[in-house]
């Protein structure tokens, strides 16, 4: 049987290190993945909400840019039917 409370006390120690680490708050992305890496790799890391993917989404004007080209793809059109 899974002991519950080391479950609970990994989960928050991973949530602690997100929500100070993480790089939409200013944390490094590179020592975010290694720091994400190393807390996942440990054995009582196996719940299947912290194996999602690591995305680092550029930012600053390059990031604005990309975030308007694509809301602009898929904006919706009005029919040019008469």
């Amino acid at each position: 049987m899974v002991n519950v409370h080391h479950d609970r006390a990994k989960r928050s120690e991973i949530r602690a290190f997100v929500r100070d680490n993480h790089p939409d708050v200013g944390g490094d992305p590179e020592a975010f993945a290694a720091g994400l890496a190393r807390l996942r790799a440990e054995p009582a890391a196996h719940d299947p909400r912290f194996e999602a993917p690591i995305v680092v989404r550029p930012g600053g004007a390059r990031g604005l840019l990309i975030r308007v080209r694509a809301w602009w793809r898929r904006r919706r059109r009005p029919s040019r039917v008469r």
